[in-house]
């Protein structure tokens, strides 16, 4: 509904309404009650009009009115209910059923078609009119998605959904007339499933799911998607004990009902032949009683023979909060061992160490949602896109309706670039120097809040000084930005009344990461991100509940809740070097797996050999499980409950949908059980476990002079020929969806990205091989040219167990220098 201050009255159906002006009569109608019929009508989109089934009678008119598009007046007079308006409506519905099968026993869509409801509704039985068929065949080459024109009625949802709330804008009409057909440009379309999940009809049906079950055969479990830290809401739907669609909801979701590839089509690994489902000790299945039994054991062994810091847990964002803060209490508290961590170390961790110093922050300041209110929203090293796609949704809100500025700052040409006011792509290295400088402009400029300044940091003139001394044009030079696009950039920023600062991966898991997220830390206080209610500073995570890991205290530094720990213990690069010297004999992997995920992996697989006890407790098989003395299955997120944390600080529940395969349980309940052997105690309840994490938050509330500027250091890397940096494939989410068959029909395997330049240079073509050697060693992949990155530089993601292409990376950075060859 419109925003206006300013209200007018009316009446529909003879019902008296106040609504703001500019708001349609769809919109009058909702306020009180009243149900007009729709079909093309979509809220979170603009409207279109092409239904004709929303007419109504506007008094003084001579010809009805569409109630989704048009406008109420002050003093109108619509009736929505009439013979007449029954009769226009009807013959409508039946117009659109001219060239629409009458298939519905075969349609995927069949019970919950809103073409079916309205007929319904309307009381259409008969189909009176005749046409040629001049519907276009079936598109059946789409992946995943397949489309039935014949069943189409040019709604024009999913066109728009693609458009206005995605971004990708992959879907438009082809032909005209009655020979239109809703088209698509493959290399455009993110397979979302949005298009899918808006169609009206059978128009848009999901091949994963086709002839899967019908509506009312699934079971709806309302839960949480944790494929990335923006954890959209969703709905698992379940039949016979199997996830067989996930949906999400319009208006009732924090995500609005959007839904990603990863949330829409990324399921499939929950049903794969790769889970494990029974324990196992040294290879062979064994019972729980003897797999936790060897675990206790062992653990025992250890810490008796060698000392607590003889035993060390590795943990991902794939455990809920409770199961994250039970891991730490397992070993802290039942082991005597303070040798705990995650992948966070090498990203996120950093980030937050230096928020918390200067902002008192320990994640983001706002909700998502005030990013799609922001006035200008600073996108920086990240591409939310591939990352946390709904706060791409965010950034297309803002940008599409809310008319708010774009600046996008990054290596790649990413998808935001297209869109942006002010696109700044730098060279590698140089992201503290850039932030730095537009931090500088601002105050320059006169455009910083000198008021709120001298209110909350404690450190202002320290802080100005410092700006002042940035030279904007050395780091102009030094960045390879231009620096009228960089003061173009700083201008849209201190101009705003709001700004949104969204950073991710390319800084957080940087070789200068602490500096660059201190220079931005910087920018967020002279630009304005953290006054008022809009706007904010955003960082961004790897895995799904990394937040919420770190919250739970999986790391030496701190406690739950981020409280201080003097005592310290061994973070994941201690715990590797003791493996390697022989003091930590033991390990605990609980959904980390260090053979991918972690930088320089080739010492984790020499080490992992040394260990005398070797724990993994997963979901899918792999090759660290079949190194492991005991294998633990566990629990997807959809197989149990607990709580979770977004980027944003949203806490959600996961709600159990279906249970475990064979014999694999909750990690909690593994957790549980290990507690109570090891420790002679009863283990803490879900609830009790919620309700001490509770007590130990500290939210966010800047005091009087709190808030602190700081000094990083403004370097840029040495300049190298060839440089590649670790990204993220937009399809998708970790190894978890390479297990899926929807993911792999998009992506396969792991490629190298390269710019059509270097390509040439290195001889090698699309589809062809390359190796690239880096400071910790080589890796070989197959070769993707695309102009999105520059030349000088080659991308890959490290979703990919095979391509495996963090064992190039020497650990604390993401961007290196490399060689390249053709393979």
């Amino acid at each position: 509904m419109s925003q206006s201050h300013t209200l007018i009255n009316l009446k529909i159906d003879g019902k008296d309404v106040q609504i703001p002006a500019g708001a349609t009569i769809l919109e009058a109608a909702e306020a009180v009650g009243v149900k007009i019929p729709t079909l093309c009508y979509l809220k979170k989109i603009s409207p279109t009009g092409a239904c004709r089934i929303c007419v109504v009678e506007v008094a003084g008119a001579d010809k009805t009115m569409t109630a989704c598009n048009t406008r109420a007046v002050d003093g109108m007079a619509v009736t929505t209910q009439s013979e007449k308006l029954s009769a226009i409506r009807r013959q409508v519905v039946e117009l659109l059923l001219v060239n629409h099968p009458l298939d519905c026993p075969v349609c995927d869509a069949g019970g919950e078609c809103d073409l079916q409801d309205v007929c319904y509704s309307q009381d259409v039985t008969r189909q009176p009119f005749a046409a040629v068929d001049v519907n276009a065949p079936n598109i059946d080459h789409w992946p995943l998605i397949q489309q039935v024109p014949n069943r189409c009625v040019m709604c024009e949802k999913c066109v728009k959904v693609c458009f206005e709330v995605i971004g990708a804008d992959a879907l438009f009409i082809n032909e005209k007339g009655d020979k239109a057909f809703i088209d698509k440009d493959l290399a455009k379309c993110e397979f979302c499933g949005n298009c899918v999940q808006v169609c009206p009809t059978g128009t848009m049906i999901s091949k994963p799911f086709k002839f899967k079950a019908r509506p009312w055969e699934l079971r709806k479990t309302p839960s949480v998607c944790t494929l990335c830290a923006a954890q959209c809401q969703v709905n698992y739907e379940s039949k016979q004990g199997k996830v067989l669609r996930v949906t999400s909801e319009d208006g009732v979701t924090v995500n609005d009902g959007n839904l990603c590839v990863g949330g829409f089509f990324g399921h499939g690994y929950l049903n794969s032949d790769q889970r494990l489902t029974i324990p196992l000790v040294d290879g062979q299945p064994a019972t729980w009683e003897t797999a936790l039994g060897t675990v206790s054991a062992g653990l025992v062994r250890v810490r008796d023979n060698a000392g607590g810091q003889a035993l060390a847990g590795l943990a991902s964002g794939s455990l809920s909060n409770e199961e994250g803060y039970l891991f730490q209490k397992l070993f802290r508290v039942a082991l005597g061992s303070n040798n705990l961590d995650s992948t966070a170390r090498f990203g996120l961790l950093r980030a937050i160490k230096v928020l918390r110093s200067q902002l008192g922050l320990t994640g983001a300041n706002r909700s998502l949602a005030n990013i799609g209110n922001a006035e200008t929203i600073l996108v920086f090293g990240c591409d939310p896109t591939s990352e946390a796609p709904a706060v791409d949704w965010q950034v297309q809100l803002a940008h599409r309706k809310h008319d708010a500025k774009l600046v996008v700052a990054d290596l790649r040409r990413i998808k935001l670039a297209g869109q942006a006011e002010t696109f700044l792509q730098y060279q590698p290295g140089s992201e503290a120097l850039l932030a730095g400088a537009l931090a500088k402009l601002i105050v320059t400029k006169g455009q910083a809040d000198g008021a709120w300044l001298s209110q909350y940091v404690g450190n202002q003139g320290e802080l100005l000084t410092y700006l002042d001394g940035i030279d904007v044009a050395a780091a102009c030079a030094a960045s390879g930005v231009d620096q009228a696009l960089l003061e173009e950039a700083a201008d849209h920023l201190g101009a705003a009344k709001s700004v949104a600062v969204v950073f991710g991966r390319a800084i957080t898991n940087a070789a200068n990461a602490e500096n660059a997220v201190a220079a931005l830390a910087n920018l967020a206080l002279v630009s304005g991100a953290l006054q008022g209610d809009c706007g904010g500073i955003f960082p961004m995570a790897d895995q799904g509940n990394a937040f919420g890991l770190l919250d739970a205290g999986v790391c030496p530094e701190f406690l739950p809740g981020f409280q201080n720990h003097a005592t310290g213990g061994a973070d994941a690069n201690s715990i590797l070097a003791g493996i390697e010297k022989g003091e930590i004999k033991a390990l605990y992997l609980a959904g980390c797996n260090p053979l991918v995920e972690f930088p320089a992996n080739g010492r984790w697989k020499s080490a992992l050999a040394k260990l005398e006890l070797l724990v993994v407790q997963d979901i899918l098989a792999s090759e660290l499980t079949a190194m492991a003395n005991v294998v633990l299955p566990g629990a997807a997120s959809s197989e149990k409950s607990g709580s979770v944390t977004a980027l944003d600080g949203r806490i959600s529940l996961l709600r159990k949908a279906v249970d475990p395969p064979g014999e694999a349980r909750p990690d909690l309940t593994i957790f549980a059980d290990l507690f109570t052997t090891l420790s002679g105690k009863p283990a803490p309840s879900e609830a009790t476990l919620r309700s001490q994490m509770a007590e130990q938050k500290r939210p966010f509330a800047p005091t009087v002079g709190s808030l602190k500027g700081a000094a990083p250091a403004l370097d840029t890397q040495a300049p190298a020929e060839l440089q590649l940096l670790i990204g993220k494939c937009p399809f998708h989410f970790g190894m978890m969806t390479t297990y899926s068959a929807a993911n792999v029909e998009l992506a396969p395997a792991g490629v190298i990205v390269i710019n059509p330049a270097d390509a040439a240079r290195l001889g090698v073509a699309e589809g062809g091989h390359l190796k690239v050697t880096g400071p910790a060693g080589s890796a070989s992949g197959k070769v993707m040219i695309k102009e999105k990155v520059p030349a000088g530089l080659l991308t890959a993601s490290d979703d990919f167990a095979a391509l495996n292409i963090q064992q190039i990376m020497p650990v604390g950075a993401n961007c290196v220098p490399v060689t390249a060859v053709k393979a």
